[in-house]
């Protein structure tokens, strides 16, 4: 086939594309120019206004992808009938106008948490419906949309690359100061209305017969003999690492629990992969046996590894889904293990349900989370006899960790929720009442969490005497510096962090500069957070002894602090050097 035939052929799919998904086209460039008419709007916008129109545009977005599932689903059943149409789509558009005004009210974490859920149900139900109740392999369907979207990904990127090439150049050349944002509508532009038609156009019809679909070679290849040997390496890694902890009795926390989710979900996508293939093929075969079974011990030490953290802090989000995840995963397992004739579309259907219960109603992560971490807040208080009869009580003897915790549910609330939905607190609350509510000072401190300092010495608008020294020099402590000035010879090691003051063979000064910044940090004289400094003195100190007089002066210090933990991660300073 030459390039004009490929050419036709591919204009008369995007034409069909157009017919079978005429709403899903529509709604594409509708959004394309609600992009537009955003960005070019936005300087004469307030934060509300833009926050108006980014939700608007948001909804918009996942009315294109509900378009395509409806009209899979259509095309799946059979639905002929005018009437049932306008009433499925109609449906769907008072779906979407209740999320806009009921579950998408601003633009914070909790909100944007339930929209991105929303979008990866729909993109689950665009890959399943055509599944449903069909003798079609659905392994197969799946397998070729992915290699639509990698095909339409490939060519929206050259077709952008060209176009922006075309842009810079004809910029350059003719000095047209073309305003940047028109690199940005080019994207849109190919996004939405070359791409999501030239998608639609690929995606097999209802009628098409994937069973003589060629697998991949190379993905085959990939699966059996890279990925698979790749998960059984890392399967004993896990059993050797579970062994050691029955060995130690010390249980599991932490980064565990992250390492064993995400390689367990990545087995079930493999196992979905490789079942197709399975019947001549005896790697793959006993992969997906027992696979299923050997992984189950491992998920379990998972959740022992999560429950400890859950029984220590309490349920977040972050805990409430890799539980979520890992109960889906260990409940897949174990259908794997229990059905001969199981079916992969039980994998899609039941992630979009378990993702679908993890965002909404009384069973969310949110809302668990908040109950949990009320019910702590509570207790800490009540160990303490700080609530009285349903009022806070201030207690300035509060033990310094029952401080720590309650500041950090505190922080949770603040940057996680809403202050106010820590019942016990009053509905004005700020961090600043802490000391007269509850009678100390708001100091979140995570075990895991490490806070972020930077301490600068104005130097443009500090003058610093130099008459009593005959050397000036500027150290940075991010690499290795060597700086040798008439007989002198001063060097800073980057691994030791150490400056050393030679004078030929002979050392005159040898100073660790990252103690001496954590002694000066611990002094009180500086503070955590960014902080800019007028006092020379509160950040330098003195070294001095028979042969010279050294003053080291901080530009500034950074680094990060827990508790009393406290690490430097970059220094600049000024050497003043006086021999004698």
């Amino acid at each position: 086939m030459n390039i004009i035939s490929k050419m036709k052929s591919t204009l008369l799919n995007l034409q069909k594309s157009i017919y079978r998904f005429p709403l899903t086209i529509g709604l594409s460039g509708f959004l394309l120019l609600l992009l537009i008419i955003l960005n070019e709007s936005m300087s004469n916008m307030n934060d509300k206004q833009i926050e108006i129109f980014s939700k608007f545009n948001m909804t918009i977005g996942l009315s294109v992808l509900l378009s395509i599932c409806i009209g899979l689903f259509i095309e799946r059943f059979y639905i002929t009938s005018l009437i049932k149409r306008i009433i499925l789509y109609t449906t769907g558009i008072i779906a979407l106008v209740i999320y806009y005004y009921n579950f998408l009210p601003s633009l914070d974490f909790v909100y944007l948490q339930k929209y991105i859920s929303l979008t990866i149900i729909l993109i689950i139900g665009f890959f399943t419906i055509p599944g449903l109740k069909s003798k079609i392999s659905f392994e197969m369907y799946v397998i070729k949309v992915f290699s639509c979207i990698l095909i339409t990904w490939i060519y929206s990127l050259v077709l952008y690359l060209g176009l922006i090439a075309i842009l810079f150049t004809t910029n350059t050349l003719f000095d047209l100061n073309v305003d940047a944002k028109f690199y940005y509508y080019i994207f849109l532009i190919v996004s939405l209305v070359f791409a999501v038609p030239l998608l639609l156009s690929k995606i097999p019809m209802k009628d098409d017969n994937l069973e003589d679909y060629p697998y991949s070679k190379s993905l085959r290849v990939l699966l059996l003999y890279i990925v698979v040997p790749l998960i059984t390496a890392y399967t004993l890694i896990l059993y050797a690492y579970f062994a050691k902890i029955l060995f130690t009795a010390e249980w599991p926390k932490g980064l565990v629990s992250h390492l064993v989710l995400w390689y367990s979900t990545i087995s079930v996508g493999i196992i979905f992969l490789i079942r197709p293939i399975i019947k001549d093929n005896l790697i793959g075969k006993l992969f997906v046996v027992w696979f299923p079974k050997i992984v189950i011990p491992i998920l379990g030490m998972m959740f022992v590894s999560i429950g400890l953290r859950i029984n220590q802090y309490g349920i977040t989000e972050n805990r409430y889904f890799v539980v979520l995840l890992g109960l889906w995963v260990t409940c897949i397992m174990i259908y794997y293990s229990l059905i001969k004739r199981s079916k992969n579309i039980i994998i899609p259907i039941t992630l979009a349900f378990t993702i679908f219960i993890a965002v909404f109603g009384p069973l969310s992560g949110s809302s668990l989370s908040i109950k949990s971490q009320n019910n702590r807040f509570n207790d800490i208080l009540t160990a303490n006899n700080m609530i009285l009869e349903g009022a806070l009580v201030s207690n300035q003897e509060l033990p310094n960790e029952d401080k720590k915790e309650l500041s950090n549910i505190i922080f949770y609330f603040e940057t996680t929720h809403y202050l106010n939905d820590l019942e016990v607190l009053p509905d004005d609350f700020k961090t600043s009442d802490m000391v007269s509510l509850l009678g100390f000072a708001y100091a979140p401190q995570y075990e895991d969490y490490q806070e972020y300092f930077y301490n600068g010495l104005d130097i443009y608008n500090t003058p610093i005497l130099i008459s009593d020294y005959d050397y000036f020099i500027k150290i940075s402590t991010w690499n290795n510096q060597r700086i040798d000035i008439d007989n002198l010879n001063i060097h800073y090691d980057i691994k030791s962090h150490d400056i050393i003051v030679k004078e030929g063979d002979f050392t005159l000064l040898d100073t660790n500069i990252i103690e001496k910044g954590k002694e000066i940090y611990l002094s009180g004289e500086m503070s955590s957070g960014k902080e800019m400094f007028n006092d020379i003195e509160s950040m330098s100190f003195e070294e001095e002894n028979a042969n010279i007089k050294a003053k080291f002066i901080f530009a500034n210090i950074s680094g990060r602090i827990n508790t009393d933990n406290i690490s430097l991660e970059d220094v600049e300073f000024i050497l003043l050097i006086q021999l004698k």
